[in-house]
């Protein structure tokens, strides 16, 4: 008796599907390509020029983070072009507070069964933000991992490189007692504190991601899978002016946890809420869990996707390069602390 022979697609995974989605995301990346792009997608490793002649001592600033559960609405949905760009701002940002500006995108894309159009649709996003950022997307990683994942679910990474030179580098450390803070409204929950969003409207308010609520004017869906903004068309401009002592991207940990991450010793900060409009999704979840406010300004954005610490004299000269910041605090005398104030 003749023994079938068995091959890598009997064990689930498709070396064909994998070349058809490359095919696919290789369009889409040649799109980001600049005069530094050094190889093509599909190389071993993305070759990317690292002549700075402009700077006097490049500093090299790198981020790693993924999209979460923020991709259960995607899967929900079957909109999928949404979490790519979520990804790609969302590291952005993260370098963005270092005063950098990115260089390129590599990304990870991990699903139990592969299926190109909705890579091709992730990728897509992803490239999109690229280049609104200015971003090279140099590569990744497509991986087709049978039994790891539900049928239709699929997970995401992304990794950025971004450069700022030395002496422009924004730390926080000349922050003193008195400075102002500023906010940026977000446009939604950007990429954090999904899991208790998605408790709060699917388990207790039991709604669905096509539930419209008139409060927030649009579905469940929609509103959740708002689109993490990128901050640096409007904070870019202002890089290299030194008016700007310190950023915070308001990610997982919300006001409270990252606040402090760049705080000098000596100094608090003082939030006074109701200084910005608080998008309505915020306290409709708020009510549906009767959620503590600690706890909503620790875990969510509260609508300030970005704050901005600069002195008293430069706030008007930021004001007018940003998209309407709101006034929302101060810097105190402290312990590296934040107080929300009613």
């Amino acid at each position: 008796m003749t023994q079938k022979a068995i091959s890598y697609a009997d064990a689930g995974v498709s070396i064909d599907n994998a070349n058809l989605a490359v095919a696919k995301i290789r369009e889409y990346a040649r799109g980001t390509f600049n005069e530094r792009t050094l190889t093509e997608i599909g190389s071993f490793g993305g070759m990317f020029a690292g002549a700075f002649p402009n700077m006097t001592e490049p500093i090299l600033v790198a981020s790693a983070d993924g999209v979460g559960t923020k991709l259960k609405l995607a899967f929900d949905t079957g909109i999928h072009n949404t979490v790519g760009a979520d990804l790609v701002n969302h590291c952005v940002n993260d370098i963005l507070v270092q005063g950098a500006r990115p260089l390129f995108f590599l990304d990870y894309f991990a699903t139990g069964k592969l299926e190109p159009d909705v890579t091709a649709s992730v990728v897509e996003g992803m490239a999109r933000a690229c280049r609104e950022n200015g971003c090279v997307l140099l590569g990744g990683e497509t991986a087709e991992l049978p039994s790891m994942y539900a049928d239709g679910e699929y997970d995401l990474a992304g990794f950025i490189v971004g450069v700022v030179d030395k002496p422009k580098v924004i730390d926080g450390k000349s922050i003193v007692p008195g400075d102002v803070v500023l906010g940026i409204p977000s446009t939604g929950l950007q990429t954090n504190g999904y899991s208790l969003a998605r408790k709060l409207f699917f388990e207790v308010g039991g709604y669905t991601p096509d539930s419209y609520i008139d409060e927030l004017g649009t579905t469940v869906g929609e509103a959740l899978l708002a689109t993490h903004s990128s901050f640096l068309p409007q904070i870019g401009p202002l890089l290299d002016t030194g008016v700007i002592k310190g950023l915070v991207h308001i990610t997982g940990g919300g006001f409270l946890e990252n606040i402090p991450r760049i705080l000098p010793d000596g100094v608090s900060v003082e939030i006074s809420r109701g200084t910005w409009p608080e998008l309505p999704i915020f306290g409709v979840m708020q009510r549906l869990g009767n959620v503590d406010e600690k706890e909503m300004f620790r875990t969510f954005n509260m609508g300030i996707g970005m704050i901005v610490i600069c002195a008293e004299r430069d706030k008007n000269t930021i004001a007018d390069q940003l998209n309407g910041p709101c006034d929302i605090g101060r810097v105190t005398k402290g312990n590296m602390n934040v107080v929300i104030l009613s």
